[in-house]
């Protein structure tokens, strides 16, 4: 389908479903699907209570068009614009860390993947150029890591995913994560940082890890077992002190009655018992078009048993080995994921791909759904003065 309407070029094509699992819902599986959409979108309200109710909003640098923390934010909060995570930062006493990956979160969920130790297990103290840059952003203040690269130099070291990154910015992230410095806002999408005060967590670490595995199970609801351990694994990095004896803190939490667990559909499935029920849920007809780090994508095994096909990230693979697209974007309507869009912005006007695992819907109601997402969408990218 193609519309020029407002200057705006919408492409759809089917494409052929991958090998998976694609097959009709049965009642078991609708009543998940439900379960997962009214636990993780409910009804929009105010960026400090959305923030609050996910408890981490992953960030993503790439910016297609738009960066993925914007994009997970505009379908929970009302009249969400561009940006506006980061412009109320400060003001609401947010925090970015490393939950099972980077992100924004209350500044309690900050408490308790803190304090991290060292790989030796003792507290990190840190050497040599980390101690330097330590020193010069406490007597600072609020530092912008050009001032780092102008008072030590443009050095170059490795960083996480390879590549190089300058050995003063390396340094900053690995105070960040060892608890020194912390982010004081950004701008044009950079990170400032800033001295972090020390504020210890008083919980056991035992009622530290549950409440860690409640948030996880929370954001991810309803999730399989066998996704929780490698969830877990990727705490890592986020809460390497809390990720041993984390079964024993499942166990705790389902013979407490805080979380509930059923096998459905050839899956255990895991869930805390607070869990929105089907009753409060309302399906509609509305179309959304979801990042690829949305709560609702994120686990790839739960998003191909629920909606019948395998959904990849691409915006790493080769170009020529893409199937969706650089920056495929999953397409809600209703209770079912469709298919995808691909978005871009190359003349300033919304150019909108779509692909479609079955045959595209017809008739008006998929095409006012379609229309109205394209123009909240339109709405959200004009970011507030």
């Amino acid at each position: 389908m193609r519309s020029a309407r407002k200057g705006r070029s919408i492409e759809g094509k089917r494409k052929a479903a991958p090998a998976g699992r694609a097959r009709k819902g049965t009642p078991a599986l609708k009543q998940l699907k439900a379960r997962a959409l009214a636990a993780s979108l409910g009804s929009p309200t105010t960026l400090s209570s959305a923030v609050t109710r996910l408890g981490f909003v992953q960030a993503d640098p790439i910016r297609s068009p738009a960066r993925a923390q914007d994009l997970i934010l505009r379908h929970r909060v009302v009249g969400y614009r561009v940006g506006d995570l980061e412009r109320a930062f400060r003001r609401l006493e947010l925090e970015e860390d490393f939950l099972y990956a980077y992100g924004f979160m209350p500044r309690e969920i900050t408490r308790l993947l803190h304090p991290r130790l060292d790989p030796q297990g003792a507290p990190h103290r840190p050497t040599g150029l980390a101690a330097e840059v330590l020193a010069f952003v406490r007597e600072r203040g609020i530092t912008h890591p050009q001032e780092l690269a102008t008072m030590f130099g443009k050095e170059r070291a490795v960083n996480n995913w390879g590549g190089f990154s300058k050995a003063t910015t390396r340094a900053l992230q690995n105070l960040h994560f060892y608890g020194l410095l912390r982010v004081a806002h950004r701008r044009d999408g950079i990170r400032l940082y800033e001295p972090a005060t020390t504020s210890q967590e008083s919980a056991s670490i035992e009622e530290r890890q549950q409440r860690v595995l409640l948030l996880v199970l929370r954001l991810l609801a309803p999730l399989p077992k066998r996704s929780l351990g490698p969830t877990l694994a990727l705490l890592a990095r986020g809460a390497p002190q809390l990720r041993r004896d984390m079964p024993k803190a499942l166990e705790a939490l389902l013979r407490a009655g805080a979380v509930e667990s059923a096998h459905i559909d050839g899956e255990t499935w895991l869930w805390p018992s607070e869990m929105p029920t089907l009753e409060t849920s309302s399906a509609s007809n509305k179309l959304r078009f979801l990042a690829p780090f949305d709560p609702i994508v994120w686990d790839r095994r739960r998003f191909a048993h629920l909606w019948g096909w395998e959904y990849r990230f691409e915006a790493y693979t080769p170009t020529r080995k893409r199937r969706r697209g650089y920056y495929a974007m999953p397409l809600l309507f209703g209770d079912e994921v469709i298919g995808w869009v691909n978005l871009s912005r190359p003349d300033g006007r919304l150019h909108v791909d779509a692909g479609f695992i079955r045959t595209p819907p017809k008739g008006e109601v998929f095409r006012r759904a379609f229309d109205a997402e394209v123009a909240r969408f339109e709405r959200f990218m004009v970011a507030r003065a």
